[in-house]
């Protein structure tokens, strides 16, 4: 059986107890390879890698240009490897080869792209100043990242925490999540392969507490922290870091409200509400798991949703006409199910959808559920809607924003005015209008309240990865004399 290991210091390498876990297929739900076990000794061997490759080697010391042309170089060796890529993750956490091989993988090529090249185009400041001194702004290297990735898109968003960080010069330590360990050291080796030098990129695999997880978090030797999890995992990671004062930038978990007005081209929004709550069948935080529709066209939405909802294809993953997969473990079907069994209880109604085979969930619609409901207040991360009827454009909006996570909403109107106004008053960090899931990589990411701290993704990405330094310039000649 294949062995997946660590990526330390430019070598893959085992547990130094030879420790191993087991890698689940979540479709057919037996073991497809084991894994290295990591701990405390194979994070030390990360962290002291990439210190000594921050502190002493050549890659915060290349130029923009050079680090570069390295990770075009990566980016076109993912391209090159789409199929491996895809299909690890799909076989680590049931996402349908359809997405991972052409949204994933593209996506993650792009980012260190995109990044590499923003590295090298972006300006700093100069700030004359009329005392007759002069000063400018840095972007230092912070140092050493831990990168600590969740199982929903493994490979994408490993790559939009690497990419930045290397581009401007850090060194990293990846965590992968235990259950879709493989893209991630695929991912080394091509970086290997690209000329990224010993250390630079490290990968550890392993747990959280008492485990790889939290050695990277209370190391002193990191200069940062970037997490995407779930929030209650952040609020550890924020703890553990604070004894260190470490940086941390945490995008966390998400209950996105979308809302569709009486003015909506209904068509369109029925097929975007779709793609928001059903894409990685509903494993995603940016999920719209609260859907509010105007009064005037409740029936009529809701009838045509659950008529697409109802024509999704679920599946074997590896099958490219598959649209749903199953859930990524044993131990997130439970959690979901148990969402699942308990609206009744909680007083809402069960349109569509439930438990299916092994560890599927079919796509599934709630209605009547009171707003203090399990369904409506936590995140599920699965293939569940709850859809509710509202009056006024007030009303939706109030209902939008009861909530404690603020990462994202969508908004569907043909008024141009009133999206502005909705967008303005919305508490999230993103908010899509008459679409979902589009990106610029130059704008913020990240949420409010529960959903976290902090945003990346352009320069909100240099600033969390360098040290900005300020230098102030005596230039009067005559004063110095």
């Amino acid at each position: 059986m294949e062995l997946i290991t660590h990526f330390i210091d430019g070598q893959e390498v085992e547990s130094k107890d030879n420790g191993r876990f087991d890698n689940i297929d979540p479709w057919t739900r037996e073991v497809r390879t084991e894994v290295a076990l990591g701990g405390p000794a194979e994070a030390d061997l990360a962290v002291a890698a990439a210190r000594e490759a921050f502190d002493s080697g050549p890659w915060p010391r290349m130029g923009f240009a050079e680090r570069g042309q390295i990770l075009h170089r990566l980016a076109d060796l993912i391209d090159a490897n789409t199929h491996e890529l895809a299909m690890a993750d799909t076989m680590d956490m049931g996402k349908p080869i359809a997405d991972s091989s052409s949204k994933d993988v593209p996506r993650s090529a792009l980012n260190f792209r995109f990044f590499a090249d923003h590295a090298r185009m972006s300006s700093a400041e100069t700030l004359p100043m009329d005392s007759g001194h002069h000063a400018y702004t840095r972007f230092e290297s912070a140092g050493v990242v831990a990168a600590i990735a969740p199982w929903n898109f493994p490979l994408m968003l490993e790559t939009w925490k690497i990419a930045p960080a290397l581009a401007w010069g850090n060194t990293v330590v990846l965590k992968p999540a235990e259950d879709t360990p493989h893209s991630a050291t695929i991912l080394a080796r091509l970086a290997r392969e690209a000329g990224m030098p010993p250390g630079v990129l490290n990968v550890v695999h392993g747990f959280g507490p008492d485990s790889v997880g939290e050695a990277l978090t209370t190391d002193a030797r990191v200069d940062r922290i970037t997490f995407t999890g779930e929030s209650n995992t952040g609020r550890a990671i924020a703890r553990a870091a604070a004894g260190n004062l470490t940086p941390v930038s945490l995008e966390l978990g998400g209950k996105g409200a979308n809302i569709v007005f009486a003015d909506a081209d209904l068509e369109s929004a029925v097929q975007w509400s779709i793609k928001a709550i059903f894409s990685n069948a509903g494993q995603v935080c940016l999920a719209g798991s609260r859907l509010f529709v105007e009064r005037g066209i409740y029936d009529a939405f809701l009838r045509r949703f659950c008529e697409v909802a109802d024509a999704l294809v679920p599946g074997d993953p590896k099958d490219p006409a598959t649209q749903l997969g199953p859930l990524a473990s044993a131990e997130h079907y439970t959690k979901v199910r148990s969402f699942i069994e308990g609206v009744a209880a909680d007083g809402g109604t069960t349109v569509m959808g439930g438990i299916g085979e092994g560890w599927t969930v079919r796509p599934t619609v709630v209605t009547d559920a009171p707003a203090d409901a399990r369904v409506c207040r936590e995140e599920i991360f699965g293939p569940v809607v709850v859809v509710t009827p509202f009056d006024s454009e007030a009303e939706a909006i109030g209902r939008a924003n009861d909530t404690p996570f603020g990462l994202n909403a969508m908004v569907f109107t043909e008024d141009l005015s009133r999206a502005h106004r909705v967008s303005a008053l919305l508490c999230a960090g993103t908010v899509w209008v008459n679409c979902f899931f589009v990106r610029d990589l130059r704008a913020p990411f990240g949420g409010v309240g529960d959903s976290g701290v902090g945003r990346e993704g352009g320069n909100f990405s240099r600033e969390f990865f360098t040290e900005p330094k300020a230098v102030v310039m005596d230039i009067r000649s005559e004063a110095r004399r």
